[in-house]
């Protein structure tokens, strides 16, 4: 059960394995681009390709569905980014159970957006995990972990693939662990937990008058969606790919660029200093910071966007 490309790698290792897969389970077709013509999940198209069965409920938890999955009579359903809630009945099918594959070290970071979280709050480390689907919201018990280092500047986007493909080892072993029955349950430490929301484009405009470190992790978490942006005049442009070049200093004007070596766009901001690797002006590509001032000018000196305290 899947749904966006986060779900690719996993599936396709359990293909590449051999495993028996009797259905997928996808996300019901939905209007996409301009046009709104019918888009297909990533899933689904994998899942065409290799002519494995597919089903797209509404509602995976209706009882209908249920009776249908019930049919079919799995050994073990593996949910990986999925995205809607599921019953006590439907995870209750197989009989190996219901195992989620989560982009977190479980109890850290439950919920939607776990990757974009540890980037914005500058985790040095994270994960994924396998866990026992129960009735909460990433609750059940841990089956398996693997701990995965976040790389110095990575972007969400980065972190996610890296995790994608990190799943699929652990899904492989995580089953031939599973088969050799050395595998013991381990309940969370709910007191621990802590919660990853969804990432919404009210947190996307930058406030040059916070700290380096607190800006470039923003740019970086909403990389590459949605999208840090701020303003050239009256102009909105999207910011990409950061990095801190100062933490410290203090006697800079906040958003006031530096255009430095190699046309590196450098912004001021309430302590210390960063770079900003690749830019999107409206309507157009992202492109290179170097390539961007070539068909964009700015001045050294430009005032960025806005400040923390205003609207």
């Amino acid at each position: 059960m899947g749904t966006p490309e986060f779900a690719i790698p996993s599936m396709q290792g359990l293909i590449n394995e051999g495993h028996d897969i009797i259905a997928v389970v996808t996300q019901p077709d939905r209007p996409k681009g301009r046009g709104k013509k019918l888009g297909i999940s990533p899933v689904k198209k994998l899942a065409l390709e290799h002519n494995i069965p597919i089903l797209q409920p509404e509602k995976a938890g209706d009882s209908d569905f249920c009776g249908i999955i019930e049919d079919k009579a799995p050994d073990l359903i593996f949910v990986v980014a999925f995205g809607q809630i599921l019953t006590k009945r439907f995870i209750m099918i197989p009989r190996w159970g219901a195992v989620n594959i989560h982009a977190s070290l479980l109890p850290k970071y439950r919920g939607a957006a776990p990757i974009q979280r540890a980037i914005l709050n500058n985790e040095p480390v994270t994960g994924v995990t396998v866990m026992r689907i129960d009735e909460g919201l990433d609750s059940g018990p841990i089956l398996y972990q693997e701990e995965v280092p976040v790389q110095p500047d990575e972007t969400a986007g980065q972190l996610h693939d890296r995790l994608a493909y990190r799943s699929v080892d652990v899904v492989i072993s995580f089953l031939r662990l599973m088969s050799e029955k050395k595998l013991k349950p381990i309940p969370q430490d709910h007191s621990s937990a802590t919660y990853a929301p969804k990432i919404g484009k009210d947190m996307a405009l930058i406030k040059w008058d916070l700290d380096a470190v607190r800006i470039s992790s923003l740019i970086r978490a909403l990389d590459p969606t949605p999208g840090a942006w701020t303003t050239i005049g009256d102009k909105k442009i999207k910011v990409f790919a950061s990095r801190v070049i100062d933490k410290t200093c203090t006697d800079g004007i906040p958003g006031r660029v530096s255009i430095g070596k190699g046309d590196a766009f450098q912004v001021e901001t309430g302590r210390g200093m960063v770079e900003i690797r690749e830019i999107q002006y409206p309507g157009k590509k992202r492109l290179p910071s170097e390539d961007f001032l070539r068909g964009f000018f700015v001045a050294e000196g430009t005032i960025l966007g806005k400040q923390s305290g205003s609207e």
